[in-house]
């Protein structure tokens, strides 16, 4: 991981970008929103980045409960566009924010690369503005009034891009906001399945 010519090393990267849609649809890159913009969008700036980190970088993805609660991963089907669900393409994407993220730790820890993925809780945003069903709830009246603010869960993002990796929060593992958590989807722990993800991944994206 040697620094580009020219570049300043990076020495923090936050993947935190997120969006869930009711309906099927493919990007212009042949690939299903919730999946590309979940997942593939912040693998390709993961790998892109690879040569500018520092020798101490630590990379922080933004991933959700909903990887327990929706996902299953199918290799051979991963737009869902076989029997689409919202939900499902929601918790897939964040199951492989997961695994990538395990992955990304087996494979440049030795180097001094630390990363961590954490479900943020569910946090009063625009999120899923205009989507249907209990999504609803994240700009109703209810939700302005009991979710936490958006202020609140940038305390929890900044927990560990403030800490100390290793010590404060653990490298290649997953937090239910600041805990460690050992509940997650059974998928999460199959290594196998990580390699896998992974090369699929580098051939989707031409890398």
């Amino acid at each position: 991981m040697k620094n580009s010519l020219g570049t300043a090393p990076i020495d923090i990267l936050v993947n935190n970008a997120g969006g869930l849609f009711d309906d099927f649809a493919l990007t212009t890159d042949g690939f299903e929103r919730t999946f590309q913009i979940n997942y593939l969008a912040q693998f390709l700036l993961t790998q892109l980045l690879l040569p500018q980190f520092s020798s101490e970088v630590a990379v922080i993805n933004t991933s959700s409960i909903a990887h327990k609660l929706y996902g299953h991963l199918d290799l051979n089907d991963l737009n869902n566009q076989e029997h689409y669900n919202a939900s499902k393409a929601y918790g897939d994407s964040k199951l492989a924010d997961l695994l990538f993220t395990k992955e990304l730790h087996r494979r440049y820890h030795d180097q001094g690369l630390t990363t961590v993925a954490f479900h943020p809780g569910v946090i009063r945003t625009n999120f899923s503005n205009g989507q249907k069903n209990w999504r609803q709830v994240y700009q109703s009246a209810l939700g302005k009034l009991v979710l936490p603010s958006a202020d609140a869960g940038g305390k929890t993002l900044r927990y560990f891009i403030e800490g100390t990796p290793d010590v404060t929060w653990q490298s290649g593992q997953y937090y239910s906001k600041r805990r460690l958590s050992k509940k997650v989807n059974p998928q999460a722990n199959d290594i196998v399945l990580q390699q896998q993800l992974w090369d699929k991944t580098m051939t989707l994206l031409d890398l």
